[in-house]
């Protein structure tokens, strides 16, 4: 099994790493499907307990804590995006998990017209994800695992179609209270594209650690996404230089500087496990602040918060993250275990 994974790490690295700017297709990779991610900065990958969503977005957290656990999130996007996911994991033995998914967006009705305007009726297009995941346990600190993913997209009478997988590694402390963790996210290919065209799928290259307090409720978590590309600033191709009018030298564009490139990289999360039922999270993504604030008003943009209530039968989560002014995303999410469930 370890060579396995080893061989397969091998196989994506270069096309992993060659993702370095450009277009991509199937953004709806880069979506949070589960309420807990999304009151945590969007990006979560380093708490290991019972919880299934952990193990789709990070298919090394997979363990047998997660046998029998369903969980469906839906969440309320800007714009009227509907977009969602039912998740359910399964063991196969002491150190073998696997687990399934089905991820959507639904994008409402758009208006069918002609190439004069003319209307002809509505279509409502729609895209998803299919995957499958494994996880091995190695031994109690050391596991892997792989996600392979179908994804579907449909516009009108056209449809694309592609394929990807995430790798990941996670080392666990002897005391628990300390995960690193590498995700290789989103590494594919589109082999059926609306066009003539195929573009690279989103490949996120991410390290994630995380450390709970011994004698406090507080886990505090630090992310880097996105490492296979340096530079996340967006260049304005309008951005021009400007002459100042008062000493009529030339003032070139502003571009970012290597601590401004560097923290964009990072995000920062918190989960205050206030009692063994309630749990509340924040989040910070410096990279969204800077990508989706509107300039004049920047206000919340980039942050997040949420929370988690266990019950006896079932847990009832819910994420909010801010955008910008314009545009805010809510998620909420219902898990439960079925091998608890007594009919």
């Amino acid at each position: 099994m370890k060579t396995v994974f080893l061989l397969l790490v091998t196989l994506f690295w270069f096309q992993l790493f060659g993702q370095i700017g450009g277009e991509h297709s199937f953004a709806l990779l880069d979506l949070t499907y589960h309420a807990r991610g999304n009151g945590l900065g969007g990006n979560f990958i380093s708490a290991k307990d019972d919880d299934i969503n952990m193990g789709i977005s990070n298919p090394s957290l997979l363990n047998q804590t997660m046998h029998g656990g369903i969980s469906v999130s839906n969440a309320f996007h800007a714009g009227k995006i509907n977009y969602g996911m039912l998740s359910y994991g399964h063991s196969l033995g002491e150190r073998h998990m696997i687990a399934a998914s089905v991820r959507y967006v639904a994008y409402g009705k758009m208006d069918r017209t002609d190439k004069n305007g003319l209307e002809m009726g509505t279509f409502s297009p729609f895209e998803y994800v299919l995957g499958v995941g494994y996880g091995y346990q190695f031994n109690p600190r050391i596991s892997v695992g792989a996600n392979f993913n179908l994804i579907g997209s449909h516009l009108e009478a056209y449809s694309s179609y592609g394929m990807s997988l995430d790798l990941g590694g996670t080392y666990f402390s002897e005391d628990e209270n300390f995960l690193v963790t590498a995700l290789f996210k989103n590494v594919g290919f589109q082999f059926n594209a609306y066009s003539v065209n195929r573009y690279k799928l989103p490949a996120n290259f991410q390290l994630a650690l995380s450390y709970k307090l011994s004698h406090a409720p507080f886990r505090f978590s630090l992310l880097m996404h996105h490492l296979n590309k340096w530079n996340l600033a967006y260049n304005d191709p309008n951005w021009v230089p400007t002459k100042d009018l008062l000493t009529g030298e030339i003032v070139p564009v502003k571009r970012p500087g290597f601590f401004e490139q560097l923290a964009q990289h990072f995000s920062y999360q918190l989960e205050v496990l206030a009692t063994k039922n309630i749990h509340f999270r924040l989040g910070f993504d410096y990279y969204t602040r800077k990508s989706m604030r509107l300039e004049s008003k920047p206000g919340l943009s980039g942050f997040s918060a949420g929370f988690g209530l266990k019950f006896k039968k079932f847990g009832l989560d819910y994420g909010f993250t801010a955008y910008s002014k314009a545009g805010f995303n809510n998620v909420v999410t219902f898990s439960t275990n079925i091998t608890k469930i007594k009919l």
